[in-house]
């Protein structure tokens, strides 16, 4: 680390964020070198200069990355204004710190990543990378053969015209539905568009990693093979 690297991608290693919030930290000042303040984006650092972000020292951090099968009736947030659940009650000291890659939302469950690495949430997340994610969706009634072509053809909705990558009926109400880009609640706008209610929708698969047999609240550190599998088209 002789040379340095630059400063956003050490503080991405660091678990303060992605590179392009650190770049957004660093501009507005928040960040100081060596005692002093630094907004110059191209700044590089090695092992040997001290860094503060709004005050407080930060130094590189151990990558960890962890699966965890999200149950119904969690929020994806550190805490709730309105007292709801959050998935940070089921984990341990050891993983508070970590942050959730995208989310599901309070009624969705199944596989979400939780991460300290600030790149590899960067490139889950990225419309560039089109990581693929793999639904499992059941709804309230049984759905219309033309309904699942115009999922793939693309639904209209209040939120633009929506589409999946992928679709294929396993049973009357159920169809397993892959997106490689997501809005906000876009399956269930998608549904809810054609007439349908969706009652249980779970994520099984993001990239090449598999949920499995993981139990709902319960979690798996990944390791590098693991890991890799995330951005495998």
């Amino acid at each position: 680390m002789s040379e340095g690297v630059r400063l956003n991608k050490y503080l991405a290693s660091c678990a303060v964020g992605s590179r392009r919030a650190c770049d957004e930290l660093i501009a507005s000042g928040r960040v100081e070198l060596n005692g002093e303040p630094c907004i110059k984006l191209a700044t590089r650092v090695t092992e040997a200069d001290h860094v503060r972000v709004d005050g407080k020292r930060v130094s590189p951090k151990e990558e960890i990355v962890v699966i965890f099968h999200k149950p119904r009736g969690y929020v994806c947030t550190r805490s709730d204004e309105l007292g709801r659940k959050t998935i940070y009650d089921l984990l341990p000291p050891a993983l508070q710190s970590l942050h959730h890659v995208g989310r599901l939302d309070t009624d969705s469950e199944g596989m979400l990543i939780l991460t300290n690495d600030g790149d590899l949430s960067q490139q889950l997340m990225h419309p560039s990378k089109s990581v693929e994610k793999e639904y499992l969706v059941t709804s309230n009634q049984a759905f219309e053969n033309s309904h699942l072509d115009q999922f793939l053809a693309g639904v209209f909705t209040d939120e633009g015209k929506l589409k999946a990558k992928q679709i294929e009926r396993i049973s009357a109400r159920r169809i397993k539905v892959v997106l490689d880009h997501g809005a906000k609640r876009q399956i269930r706008v998608m549904f809810e568009a054609l007439g349908y209610q969706v009652t249980k929708l779970l994520r099984v698969r993001i990239g090449n990693l598999w949920l499995g047999d993981l139990e709902p609240s319960r979690y798996a550190i990944l390791n590098k093979k693991e890991i890799a599998m995330l951005l495998m088209k």
